[in-house]
């Protein structure tokens, strides 16, 4: 308790000595009045500030023990958040995280640390059981809370991504139907945009050099467009559409307010403006056509494939323009940037390693063949190519860090105590940052090398024909209640695409000197793009 005393107080202690220094070493007796009367309203106030600090500890005393902390020299500790936004800009922020844990960890269970970041207790874990509780067993008790709707309202409105509770329960219970079997499955709508894609991979003539990443950006942008409002923004045919580029720009300023928590103040927010000016304009016009349409038309729609669209089912199920445009931005975001870094990492392994390749299109020419078109079985049955989807998705989840607040006053299961194994005491509105994407590289969740196990950091999609993760290990979407309901839409949009770019070209080469690195605003992407040379194949 001590040190976490000392960790919340000691700015404002070295600053209250300070002033009554100042106070006392004061020559001119015509302010002496004045200056002890500030005197006693500086004691009162850190005299305040001390007992609030005392009862806080108790109180985390009172629930279990602490963590161990990252401690810094620097006033109220906001060195740990000047090092959290320079590792984040430089495209290190995996570095960082690992850091903390190095630096500060228990020796057995060293991945949950907690640090006072300007008075305020913020804790971070990697750990498979705190993980569990924050988003299954002890659900009730963890949400996105009140500040982070705040700090993501202007984007992401009250959406299913920002909500808790009932509103939360709303928006899930609004969205589940869009995405239940017989939808997913409709593969149509990839059909249309693989069409446009796939001449463009060639870049040209085959075998030149594409910005793969680039193009599934674009790719998926138009098939979610499609698939939610019922017309595409064709960026495949249009590079430079002003809606992409708007997306993009409030993604990267919202993930830097996000992080920069008591500085966020400072993040300049013009850009964040000028982009929500378009993202909203681009929705609203298509709201405005849908609420134009009545009740009973929508009906119709939403009860036949024909000209169904997921904007026409929201609409038929409410007429309020402030939630449509919520939940429609939340499920294009989720609907095109996840699926298009998958992609882009996905290809990016399958450039180095040849072997992978030809076996999956082994796979495929004995499925489906070269010319027909898989259909939603045939994706399933691909065993391989499952894989494949699974093992990219361990090496980079497409969501690597996360949070959640504290609802109420509760605990984390270990972390706390001399050896890390007891609980946490958490105190209501307490923040806790968990990171997929250091619980998927940890070294000791998966078997030893001298089992013959592929090394963890490899892509060895091989791996997962005797093996299974550990219960929550592997949670590349998340998982308990609010287990992304997007899933089967991913994957199967996934696997579709990788299914027809194989079955026009046989062979890939990557065209990059270093690994890319891991950019990570919302979703983890390769930080300077992907550069693959696709060859076609002969017809077999």
């Amino acid at each position: 308790m001590l040190r976490s005393l000392i960790d919340r107080i000691w700015t404002p202690t070295v600053l209250y000595l300070a002033f009554a220094f100042a106070i006392y070493s004061a020559r001119n007796v015509a302010h002496h009045i004045l200056s002890y009367g500030l005197l006693a309203a500086a004691s009162l106030y850190y005299a305040q500030l001390l007992a609030s600090a005392v009862a806080r500890e108790n109180k985390i005393d009172k629930l279990g023990k602490r963590a161990p902390a990252e401690r810094t020299w620097s006033p109220w500790n906001v060195a740990v958040l000047f090092q959290a936004i320079w590792y984040f800009t430089h495209y290190r922020n995996h570095e960082w995280w690992w850091g903390l844990f190095e630096r500060n960890g228990h020796k057995s269970l060293p991945y949950t640390v907690e640090a006072i970041l300007v008075g305020d207790r913020i804790v971070f874990t990697a750990d498979e059981e705190n993980v569990k509780a924050i988003l299954a067993t002890q659900f009730a008790d963890y949400g996105k809370g009140p500040q982070f709707r705040k700090e993501w309202k202007s984007f992401l409105g009250l959406s299913i991504f920002t909500t808790d509770g009932e509103l939360w329960h709303n928006s899930r219970t609004l969205l589940r139907p869009q995405f239940i079997k017989d939808r997913v499955s409709d593969l149509h709508t990839f059909e249309t945009h693989i069409g446009v894609l796939l001449p463009l991979l060639a870049g040209g003539h085959n075998g030149a050099t594409v910005q793969a990443d680039d193009l599934f950006f674009r790719f998926t942008l138009d098939a979610a467009t499609d698939f939610l409002l019922g017309t595409s923004v064709d960026s495949l045919q249009n590079e430079q559409t002003e809606f992409a580029q708007a997306f993009a720009e409030v993604q990267r300023v919202q993930s830097l307010i996000a992080r920069a928590g008591p500085l966020q103040g400072w993040v300049p927010k013009k850009s964040l403006f000028s982009g929500l000016k378009v993202l909203n304009r681009f929705v609203g016009t298509y709201i405005d056509r849908a609420l134009q349409l009545p009740p009973e038309e929508l009906e119709k729609m939403t009860k036949s494939d024909e000209g169904y669209t997921f904007l026409h089912a929201l609409a038929s199920y409410t007429r309020d323009r402030e939630v449509l445009r919520d939940q429609l931005v939340a499920v294009l975001l989720a609907g095109r940037d996840t699926t298009a870094v998958s992609l882009s990492w996905l290809f990016y392994e399958l450039s180095r390693h040849p072997e992978v390749v030809q076996k999956l299109r082994q796979e495929i020419i004995n499925s489906v063949g070269l010319d027909e078109k898989p259909t939603y079985a045939d994706l399933k049955k691909m065993r391989y190519l499952q894989h494949n989807l699974n093992e990219i998705l361990r090496l980079y989840p497409v969501v690597p860090y996360n949070v959640r607040v504290a609802l109420q006053d509760t605990t984390l299961p270990r972390g706390g105590g001399p050896n890390g194994d007891e609980p946490i005491g958490i105190l209501k509105d307490t923040p806790i940052g968990y990171s997929t994407l250091i619980l998927q590289r940890r070294a000791d969740i998966y078997p030893p090398p001298s089992s013959g196990f592929p090394d963890y950091l490899s892509f060895v999609p091989e791996r997962w024909d005797s093996w299974t993760p550990k219960a929550w290990t592997y949670i590349p979407f998340n998982g308990g209640p609010r287990i992304c309901i997007g899933q089967q839409f991913a994957l199967t949009e996934m696997a579709y695409t990788v299914v027809r770019i194989l079955q026009t070209y046989e062979r890939l080469e990557c065209r990059m000197d270093a690994f890319p690195m891991l950019k990570a605003d919302i979703v983890l992407q390769p930080a300077h793009g992907v550069k693959i040379a696709f060859f076609k194949g002969k017809k077999q």
